[in-house]
Order: structure tokens, then C-alpha cells, then sequence
């Protein structure tokens, strides 16, 4: 089968899904689940074949369609199409793989169980099961349209969609208000950046006349595109990543977004919405190297995001919550990656967190499904009653923190090596390294911290919830089982001494136009110094929440304010409240009461002084014949008197 034939396969199977389960399966909760599983693998399945085409073939596919001319004024032609190439090869992979093992998952995880005062279980089923899946099935469609998009046009479509998409789910639990806040204000904040989208969607094609990738690399390639135009549009372009990848400022909708489903915080977080950002600035990396200035830009914003993200991570005590924090943290280092020119090291950090990280919210889920609460100081020593889950957890947590061989380490260690060699931001190397490496330890920490709150010691919890206490059960268990293997595996796949040909960064970069250059080297160094850092964070968790031997509650109160700064989120939310609520909205009543007094004073003056006019003037309309008559014979007078007076003058 053909790459066109595939895209298409992979497109229609989760669609007809979603079209199935809103028509036909509402009521039918097994079908509802059945197909959007079934869709989801078939994508899933249509893309390996297309990773093993482009991989081992090297097959590349660019075709596009006319959506709408512009005539007669201009005879220009608006284009949408597909494109498969490397990069999308492997993002093809890493959302149909989490999406379907997020959607076993989900099968279990919809279903509670409860038990009576006499210890008996009894299994309930979301009632609104059907609804989660046919949602489930459109969120997978839409970030596949967006990864296999050829153009900015059909990307921003489809990007809308993920936003969309986002906003349902994490409303899932709509009479929930924390719910319902979430899913508005997860909406709204990427509204902010996805203004900014639309903004270079349409400078772009003003200065232009494309959308579609291809034409604009061509374009760059012949230096057609000043440097300026390719910065100004860069950016704009970027505002929308800063928003859907939750970037500082516009980072502060990802925690709230917990209030949804613990799959569903999997799947935003390892491979769909967050990742849009991600691969939007990946995809339009051509336009961000010939506006050397925007990747400035964007490696300062991802660095600050990474640390300013941890710090909260290390406080917060919602386990999901910390979760979040942490994927908001490695958003920043991908993108440090790519504003510092590493594209091979941002995407293949992208690639190997979507597997570790779809594993940290699977385990957190399978914790928080089998103990009923999310907060880390009601649990406790669930090792002896989770071994898998807590197996599965501590892979993928060192995974995160950099601990080798794990994929985690190999990925992290890229954007290092592509920071250190980085000629676009040398201005600012040492502070983007200084906030690199300082994460390291701060992501190992708040990882130890989870996993020694979470399993280590003893149950702190309800004393009646303790006896329930189980491991998740196998329809949960076994997609957490797979998710190890590409979070042990997957780094290999650019390991530093192996072939060449066979690198990650050889793949992806090997059809770029502007491939060279890019793909970091190896500095044994730094790789040791981060897995040092690593090592202590690690480390000084267990000597604060394992062994305990350093007390927790002494060094809080070491550092004072900070800790409560960084508890309460430094007070972003506070700000944006105050933004909105007291100078936003009091300036709208400013406005208001402006249109009020003055706009519509004049307005309802002028009306006002028409009808004392008419008003004035109504008494000469009387209706006698014979008054008429008066008045024209006193007018003729006084014409007569005038003409006479103007004579004798």
C-alpha cells in the first residue's frame, strides 16, 4: 500500500470511529469503546507500515489539494495536502501507539470499584462512557490530521480541533465546577497564543501567498523570504506553540487541566495536544533558522520554562498535578533544544517523552483508581500491593530524571549537547546551560519525592481504604507492561556510538533543507556531570522522604517565601485574575460607562432636542383650512413689506 493510501487509512479509521460512536453508539457503551479501540489500532498499525517505508525505503510523500481560489480580484489558489517525511514517520508512531494504549487503559480506568460495609465489591461504570470514547476518537483524528498536514492551513484546522477536543475532555466531568473552570480556562489561555497562530497564517501569506511547507522552504532555499519576514512570522507562529505547549507565560491552564480523566492528562501530555507546539515550531524550523533572532527567542523561553516549572514540581502535593508541572518542564527543554538548532535533539526528546511520560500518568491513574485520592500525604507504602504499577513508575522515573540507559538520558543529554555547541545563542549559553543542568537536579528530586511519598513507608491514608487497596487490574496493568519497553529501548535509537546511518538524528535531518549542522555530538562531560545531578537529586529525596534523616519540614522553612511562592504558583494565577478581573473588566466599564454618558448622550440629546423642536412647532399644525389661509395672507404681507423696504434701500 501506498504512503497516500496509508495517510488516508490512518486519517479515516479514528474519524469513521468518532462518526460511528456520535451516530450509532451513544447508547451501546461496549461498541462506543470497541470501535474507537479498533480505530485507534488501525491507525496505529497503518503507521508502522508508514515508519517502515519512510525508514527503510526512504518514500516521502507531498501531495495537495485546491480548497478555495481567490478570484477575481486575485487569482490565487488555497491549497491543503499531506505530507509524510521523517519527522512525520515518527510522530505518526508515537500518537497512534500512546493513543491506543491509553484507550485500553481507559476501558478499566472507567470503571470503579466499591465496596459495602461487609467488604464486598461492586463495579461501577462512567455513565458517560460512550461520550469519553467518541470524544477520544475525534482527539486522535485531529493531532493525526495535524502531524500529517502539508501546509500551515489544514495544521492550524486541525490544530483547532486538538483544542477542541482538549477543552471537552477535560470538562469530562462537567458537573464537577473544578472541572468545568479547568476546561474554560484551558480554552481560553490558548486562545491567547493561537490569535498569535493566526496571526502569521496571515502575514505569511500576505507577504508569501503559500501556506503550504514545501513552497515556503523553496522559498527560504532562494532567500526569496527576507531574514525579517522569516522572524516576524516566526514568532507569530511561536505565540501559538507558547500557548498549546504550555511555555511561561502562558503555562498556567496545564496544571488545572488534572481535573480531567488521568487518560486523558496522559494523552494531552505525551502525545497530543502539548506535543502540537512542539512539532509546530519542529516543522517550521526552516522559517526559525533564517530568523535567527526568533530562535533566540524560543531557546530563553524554553529554558526558563523548564526551571521555572520544576521549582513548582518540587512542592505541589497532587501526585497528577506534579506530573504536570514536570511535562511543562520538559516542553521548555525541547524547545531550548530548538531555539539553541538542535532539531534532531527537541523532536527525539518529544519522541522518547511520549512514552515515558504516557507511563508516569498511566501509573499515577492506576494509584489514584485503586486508593481514591491523588494527594501524595495520604499514601504510602503501596509497593507491597502495587508491585507492577510501582515497577512501571520507577522506570519511567528515572527515565525522566536522566538516569542511564534509560530513554530519558539519551534525549536529555542531545538537548545538552545541542545547547553546548549552539551557534545561535552563544549570547546566552551559559545561562541556557546553567538553567539546563539546574533542572536536572530539580526533575530528579520531585521524581524521587513522588515515588518515595507514593510507595516508600507506610500508609498514611484512610485506615478502611488500606484493606481495598489493589494493583490495577489487567486491562490497565498491561498497556503500563508495554510502555516500558520504549521507555528502557527507544534511546538506543541515537546512541552516540553506534552507526551513523542508523542515528535518530541522520533520519529526521537527512531531508531538511538545511540539515547541517544540526545534529549534536556526544560531550562525555556534560553527560556525566548531569547524571551526577541526577544522582544527588535522587538521592536528597530519599534522605528527605525514604530514609528521612533530613527533615522536609526544616528545609521548607529554609527557604522561607520561596516555598510558599512556588506553592502558590508564583503567583501567575493571582495576576492573570487581577489582569482580567479588576483592570481588564474595569477598564471595559470605563468603556461602558463612556458609551453611556457621552456616546449615547450626544445620540439621545440630538433625539431629545428633535421631538422639543417638533414639540415646539406642533401648535402651527392645527388642521383649519382657514388658519392656513391667515398664515400664507400674513406671509404674502410680510414678502410684500420686505420687497417694498428693499426697494426704498
Amino acid at each position: 500500500m501506498g504512503l497516500f493510501a496509508l495517510a488516508l487509512v490512518i486519517l479515516l479509521a479514528p474519524l469513521t470511529a468518532f462518526v460511528l460512536n456520535a451516530l450509532l453508539a451513544r447508547r451501546a457503551w461496549r461498541l462506543a469503546g470497541a470501535l474507537t479501540i479498533a480505530g485507534v489500532g488501525v491507525a496505529f498499525l497503518a503507521s508502522l507500515a508508514v515508519f517502515a517505508q519512510v525508514h527503510g525505503q526512504g518514500a516521502r510523500l507531498d501531495v495537495s489539494f485546491p480548497w478555495l481560489t481567490i478570484a477575481p480580484l486575485v487569482s490565487r489558489s488555497i491549497e491543503i495536502g499531506l505530507r509524510i517525511d521523517p519527522l512525520t514517520a515518527v510522530m505518526l508512531l508515537s500518537v497512534s501507539g500512546v493513543s491506543l494504549l491509553v484507550q485500553i487503559y481507559s476501558w478499566g480506568y472507567l470503571h470503579e470499584v466499591e465496596y459495602d460495609e461487609h467488604g464486598h465489591p461492586h463495579v461501577h461504570r462512567d455513565p458517560g462512557f460512550s461520550r469519553y470514547y467518541t470524544w477520544m476518537a475525534l482527539f486522535t483524528f485531529s493531532m493525526l490530521g495535524l502531524v500529517l498536514a502539508n501546509g500551515l492551513l489544514l495544521l492550524f484546522i486541525c490544530w483547532e480541533l486538538v483544542g477542541l477536543c482538549s477543552y471537552l475532555l477535560i470538562g469530562y466531568w462537567y458537573t464537577r465546577p473544578a472541572a468545568a473552570l479547568a476546561a474554560k480556562k484551558a480554552f481560553l489561555t490558548t486562545r491567547v497564543g493561537d490569535f498569535g497562530f493566526m496571526l502569521g497564517l496571515f502575514y505569511l501569506w500576505w507577504q508569501t501567498g503559500t501556506f503550504t511547507f514545501s513552497t515556503l522552504e523553496a522559498l527560504v532555499a532562494n532567500n526569496t523570504i527576507p531574514p525579517l519576514v522569516a522572524t516576524i512570522g516566526a514568532l507569530l507562529l511561536f505565540c501559538g506553540a507558547v500557548g498549546k505547549s504550555a511555555q511561561w507565560p502562558l503555562h498556567v491552564w496545564l496544571p488545572d487541566a488534572m481535573e480531567g480523566p488521568t487518560p486523558v492528562s496522559a494523552l494531552i501530555h505525551a502525545a497530543t495536544m502539548v506535543a502540537a507546539g512542539v512539532y509546530l515550531v519542529a516543522r517550521s524550523f526552516f522559517l526559525f533558522q533564517h530568523g535567527p533572532e526568533a530562535m533566540v527567542v524560543v531557546a530563553l523561553i524554553g529554558g526558563f520554562t523548564a526551571i521555572f516549572a520544576a521549582t513548582m514540581g518540587l512542592v505541589n502535593n497532587d501526585i497528577k498535578r506534579v506530573m504536570a508541572y514536570s511535562t511543562c518542564s520538559q516542553l521548555g527543554y525541547m524547545m531550548l533544544a530548538l531555539g539553541a538548532g538542535g532539531l534532531a535533539a527537541g523532536t527525539f526528546h518529544l519522541f522518547t517523552h511520549s512514552w515515558f511520560k504516557a507511563l508516569l500518568f498511566l501509573t499515577a491513574g492506576a494509584v489514584i483508581h485503586s486508593t481514591g485520592t491523588q494527594d501524595m500525604r495520604e499514601m504510602g507504602g503501596l509497593r507491597a500491593k502495587m508491585p507492577g504499577t510501582f515497577w512501571a513508575m520507577t522506570l519511567a522515573g528515572l527515565a525522566l530524571a536522566g538516569i542511564p540507559p534509560l530513554a530519558g538520558f539519551w534525549s536529555k543529554d542531545g538537548i545538552l549537547g545541542a545547547v553546548y555547541d549552539s551557534p545561535t545563542v552563544v549570547a546566552v549559553k551559559p545561562l541556557l546551560l546553567a538553567f539546563a543542568l539546574i533542572t536536572v537536579f530539580l526533575t530528579a528530586f520531585y521524581m524521587g519525592r513522588v515515588l518515595f511519598l507514593t510507595f516508600g513507608g507506610q500508609w498514611r491514608g484512610d485506615a478502611h481504604v488500606w484493606p481495598h487497596v489493589h494493583e490495577a487490574p489487567a486491562v490497565m496493568l498491561w498497556p503500563m507492561l508495554v510502555l516500558i519497553v520504549p521507555t528502557v529501548l527507544v534511546g538506543f535509537w541515537n546512541y552516540p556510538f553506534g552507526p551513523g546511518d542508523f542515528a535518530y538524528g541522520h533520519f529526521v535531518e537527512r531531508s531538511l533543507l538545511h540539515a547541517h549542522g544540526l545534529a549534536e555530538t556526544f560531550h562525555p562531560e556534560l553527560a556525566f556531570f548531569s547524571i551526577a545531578l541526577a544522582v544527588a537529586g535522587l538521592v536528597v529525596a530519599w534522605a528527605m522522604y525514604g530514609a528521612r534523616v533530613v527533615s522536609a519540614a526544616a528545609v521548607t522553612r529554609a527557604f522561607g517565601p520561596l516555598y510558599g511562592w512556588a506553592l502558590n504558583r508564583w503567583g501567575f494565577d493571582h495576576l492573570y485574575n487581577w489582569l482580567v478581573g479588576t483592570v481588564w473588566v474595569g477598564f471595559a466599564r470605563g468603556i461602558a460607562a463612556f458609551d453611556l454618558a457621552v456616546i449615547d448622550g450626544i445620540v439621545n440629546g440630538v433625539a431629545r432636542a428633535t421631538v422639543a423642536l417638533g414639540q415646539a412647532f406642533r401648535p402651527l399644525q392645527t388642521g383649519q383650512v382657514q388658519t392656513y389661509a391667515w398664515v400664507v395672507f400674513g406671509g404674502l404681507i410680510v414678502v410684500a413689506i420686505a420687497i417694498m423696504l428693499g426697494s426704498r434701500i
